[in-house]
This record gives structure tokens, C-alpha cells and sequence, in this order.
């Protein structure tokens, strides 16, 4: 009986070890730090549009898509930004969650469901908007008919991105998501002749940002599954379908809803709560959202990750 006691206490310290082993090894693999290589602000090919000179509309002019005063989007101006250049044309594809403009001042924006959805509410999600730069003209620029959204997952087209080295644009859509799978697509669009370049499955990117860095060019994206910022890599105008694990925010509940680039190896996150249902987008409009210095350390090789208050 001893022996077999012995035998017994000895198989469980080998299990119990190996057990151990594997969960180091695990939480090493989870904790690995990606280097992407050192980075600062770059300066943007985009301007402003073009018909706001012609109004004389003073700087400094913010972009308003928050849905708090207007719909659609509008343009503050004057001062504590209290005044607004606003169309009631602008208004009638209702709300959005994103935008970028280009050389000319040609303003992109993507499509966002609101609290309370309307028969064509669905059907304005699979849209790439563009405001014209010099006549104001909001239109709709392209859609992508695959997109799909539904009752099930009110989400479409969420992000975009302009590239300025070749004038295409990133854009991420997130409609065919379920419980169990990521199906979201990255679309790699060119702007001259509105052709799909790339399309990669797999990821559902809440947020998209271009990132020139010493080691190379990568498009980042905030996960709008997990509270996880990814890279993937460009090279020869290409998308790597391998992302690689920058960084993970504290809180699982949190995504990566806005990048920003701010200084040298400096991005500043902006983060909401996100479920693939309406209540997220209610929770943006009311400003429930947490910002987060990321910062890399080329010293120690890791992401120094602060709340801002």
C-alpha cells in the first residue's frame, strides 16, 4: 500500500510540474512582446476640404461624428468650437463611425448603425460615403455587396485608412462575425478605379492606422473581438494574412476603437466597450470610453501602457 502511495505521490508531482511548465510557457507565449521597430508622427498628404475655405470658415475646425448635436457628420468651428457647418443634406444616410480625407480634401466616411434602426438601416452598411471637397456633395462613393449586415449583427463597414504612398484605401468590415468565429474582411481598395486590390479574412478590425516605422510599414488594427491591438505587415503594397500580437489592453472588455500616432514611439488608444450589438454604439455617443498612452520602450523592448485621465 505504501509503495503503491509512493507511486501515486510521485506521478501526480510529475503531472503537477509539467502542468506548471506548460502554463510558464503559455503565459511567455501571450506575453511576448512584438518589436515593431521605432516610429514617429508622419506628416499626412490629406487636407481639409476645400469648400470650407470658400464659406471663410475659421481655424481651428474639428470633425464631429458623435451624433451628440448633429447627424451625419459637421464641422465645428468658432469659438469652444460652438458653431457648425451642417447641411440637412448630410443627414440623410444617417450616422458614421469613421472617416479620412486625401490630397484633394476629399473627405471618406464609414457607415454607423444607430440606437434606434430603420428598414434601410442595414443596407447603408455595406457604403463607402465621400464628401466631395469642393462642391460639399455627400454621396454615396462605393458599395461592397457582400457586406451584409442584420438584426443578428448590425455592423458593416466600421474603419478606414488612406494611403498616402499609393492612394488606395484600408478599409475593415465586420458583418459576418458570429459567437463562435471572426469572418470580419480587411478590403485593400483603389481610389482611382474603386477596384478591390486585397481582401483578407479572419480578423474583425474595430480600428485601422498606417504605422511607418524603421522596420517597415504596417497597417494596424484594434480588435473589435478581443482587447488586442494586431499589425500586419505591407510589403510591395501587399497585406501579410499573419498578424502579429502588439500589445493587450488590461481590460477584456475594452477594444481599440480610434490610433493615433502622437510622438516618437508614441500611439494614443482610444477604447470602448464592444459586444456586436447596438448598446456599443450607445455607449460611444455617450462618451464612455477609456484613452490609453501606449509607448514603446527601445531600452527594455516592451510597450509602457498608461491610463490617461
Amino acid at each position: 500500500m505504501k509503495k503503491y502511495l509512493s507511486i501515486m505521490t510521485a506521478l501526480f508531482i510529475v503531472i503537477a510540474s509539467a502542468f506548471f511548465v506548460y502554463q510558464l510557457k503559455k503565459q511567455k507565449e501571450t506575453s511576448k512582446v512584438v518589436n515593431l521597430g521605432g516610429f514617429d508622427i508622419k506628416q499626412t498628404c490629406a487636407i481639409q476640404p476645400q469648400f470650407l475655405a470658400k464659406l471663410k470658415v475659421p481655424q481651428p475646425i474639428a470633425v464631429d461624428l458623435s451624433q451628440d448635436r448633429y447627424r451625419g457628420v459637421a464641422f465645428l468651428f468658432g469659438r469652444n468650437l460652438s458653431q457648425a457647418v451642417h447641411p440637412k443634406s448630410w443627414e440623410r444616410f444617417d450616422h458614421f463611425s469613421s472617416y479620412i480625407l486625401d490630397p484633394e480634401g476629399n473627405m471618406y466616411l464609414t457607415p454607423m448603425p444607430y440606437i434606434s434602426v430603420k428598414p434601410t438601416t442595414f443596407n447603408l452598411q455595406k457604403n463607402i460615403y465621400r464628401l466631395d471637397s469642393h462642391s460639399g456633395r455627400l454621396a454615396i462613393w462605393m458599395g461592397i455587396d457582400e457586406v451584409k449586415a442584420d438584426s443578428n449583427n448590425p455592423f458593416g463597414i466600421i474603419s478606414i485608412d488612406y494611403d498616402c504612398d499609393d492612394h488606395t484605401l484600408w478599409v475593415s468590415a465586420i458583418d459576418e462575425t458570429d459567437y463562435t468565429t471572426q469572418r470580419g474582411v480587411i478590403y485593400h481598395i483603389d481610389v482611382k478605379s474603386k477596384e478591390i486590390l486585397q481582401r483578407v479574412e479572419g480578423i474583425d478590425a474595430l480600428s485601422l492606422k498606417l504605422l511607418h516605422t524603421e522596420q517597415g510599414k504596417y497597417l494596424l488594427a484594434g480588435s473589435a473581438r478581443e482587447n488586442i491591438l494586431y499589425a500586419y505587415e505591407i510589403n510591395n503594397a501587399k497585406l501579410s494574412t499573419t498578424p502579429k500580437k502588439v500589445l493587450e489592453l488590461p481590460d477584456a472588455n475594452e477594444h481599440i476603437r480610434k490610433i493615433l500616432v502622437r510622438g516618437k514611439n508614441h500611439l494614443e488608444l482610444q477604447t470602448i466597450p464592444f459586444s456586436y450589438t447596438l448598446i456599443a454604439q450607445t455607449v460611444e455617443q455617450g462618451g464612455i470610453r477609456t484613452n490609453y498612452d501606449a509607448k514603446w520602450d527601445e531600452l527594455l523592448s516592451l510597450w509602457e501602457l498608461t491610463q490617461k485621465r
